[in-house]
């Protein structure tokens, strides 16, 4: 199966439709998704600057709530735009994760989206025929 995802409208919110073989590349697939909300040209945004990220074992779907509000949290926090993700994820092992990003730099980055949150609303995390799709909806 071919990694991919997409936005789709939600109200005032705004809907990520991730769909992954396996559920590592899903987790790293919705933080990339979330990253290429934020910013205009997510291929403009280098992998300069390390920060790694741990969580403990939660259900699925909470696992994939607090991944995303991690990345957000570092954008609001340290102003850092994603690049890459690399994910080790599992209910019982909780997720290990490296995020590859820089700071956002107003010469080179346009905001896209102002995301405020991640929210619950219609979270989904499940295995399908074709590997693991997930939805989630954020504030903006």
């Amino acid at each position: 199966m071919n990694t991919m995802f997409e936005t789709f409208d939600h109200t005032a919110d705004l809907g990520l439709r991730i769909r992954a073989g396996d559920l590592n590349t899903l987790f790293a697939e919705a933080g990339l998704a979330l990253g290429s909300i934020l910013v205009e040209d997510p291929a403009s945004v280098q992998p300069a600057r390390r920060v790694a990220i741990d969580l403990p074992a939660d259900e699925v779907e909470y696992l994939l709530f607090d991944w995303l509000r991690a990345i957000l949290y570092h954008f609001e926090v340290d102003h850092l735009l994603v690049a890459r993700c690399e994910v080790r994820v599992g209910p019982s092992a909780g997720l290990q994760a490296v995020l590859e990003g820089e700071t956002f730099d107003p010469l080179r980055h346009e905001l896209s989206h102002e995301v405020k949150a991640i929210t619950y609303h219609d979270l989904r995390v499940e295995e399908t025929e074709d590997g693991w799709l997930a939805e989630v909806i954020v504030d903006i």
